[in-house]
C-alpha cells in the first residue's frame, strides 16, 4: 500500500515501465512526424498496442488506490498544477495508444503487433497498394486525439520531470526518492 513515506513496488514498477515506454514512444512519434520516417510506423504502432498491457493496469491501480499523498506542504497553485499534470499524463497514456489503434483500424490499416496480424488490412480494390478506410470519420477522430495529445504529452512529460527535480533539488523532500523506491533520509 502507498503511504506518505513509501510507495508500493506495484506503484513504482507501473510508473517507471509506463514512463519509459511513453517517453520512448513520444520521441519516436516526434521523429516519425518530423523526418517522415515511415519505416518506423509499424514498430511505433506495434509498441503502442503493447503499451496498453502496462497502461491499463496502471490506470486501474491509480483508480483503485488514488494518487500518492504529497510528501511536503505545497501551495494551492502547486497542488493544482501537480494534479493537472498527473491527470494529463494518465489520460494521455491511455488515449494515445487507443487513438492510435482507432486511427489504424478505422483507416483500414488493420492491427498488427510486429508480424502478428490481429486485424487484417483492408486493401482498396481500385489501388491494392493502398488501404481502404473502414470509417474515415472514426479515423479522423483517432487522428485528432492522437495529434492533440501528441502535442500535449511532451509538455506534460517535461513539466512532470521538472516538478520531480524541483521536489528533489529545491524543496529537498522525499518525493523522488520515494518514486525510486529508496528509503527516506
Amino acid at each position: 500500500m502507498d503511504t506518505k513515506e513509501k510507495l508500493s513496488s506495484t506503484t513504482i514498477w507501473l510508473h517507471w515501465i509506463v514512463a519509459i515506454l511513453m517517453i520512448f514512444m513520444t520521441a519516436a512519434g516526434i521523429y516519425i512526424d518530423n523526418f517522415e520516417a515511415e519505416m518506423l510506423f509499424d514498430i511505433h504502432t506495434s509498441l503502442g498496442v503493447l503499451i496498453l498491457v502496462a497502461v491499463i493496469p496502471r490506470v486501474i491501480w491509480r483508480y483503485k488506490h488514488g494518487w500518492p499523498v504529497a510528501v511536503g506542504n505545497y501551495t494551492r497553485v502547486e497542488h493544482i498544477g501537480g494534479k493537472v499534470v498527473h491527470w494529463t499524463l494518465i489520460l494521455a497514456t491511455l488515449l494515445m495508444p487507443l487513438s492510435g489503434i482507432l486511427m489504424a483500424v478505422a483507416g483500414g490499416h488493420g492491427l498488427h503487433i510486429f508480424e502478428l496480424e490481429l486485424l487484417a488490412e483492408t486493401p482498396d480494390p481500385a489501388n491494392p497498394d493502398e488501404a481502404l478506410a473502414l470509417s474515415p470519420a472514426l479515423a479522423e477522430v483517432g487522428s485528432a486525439i492522437h495529434g492533440l495529445f501528441g502535442k500535449v504529452l511532451p509538455i506534460a512529460i517535461v513539466l512532470h520531470i521538472v516538478g520531480a527535480l524541483k521536489h528533489h533539488l529545491i524543496d529537498k523532500d522525499e518525493t523522488l526518492r520515494r518514486m525510486l523506491g529508496l528509503q527516506p533520509r
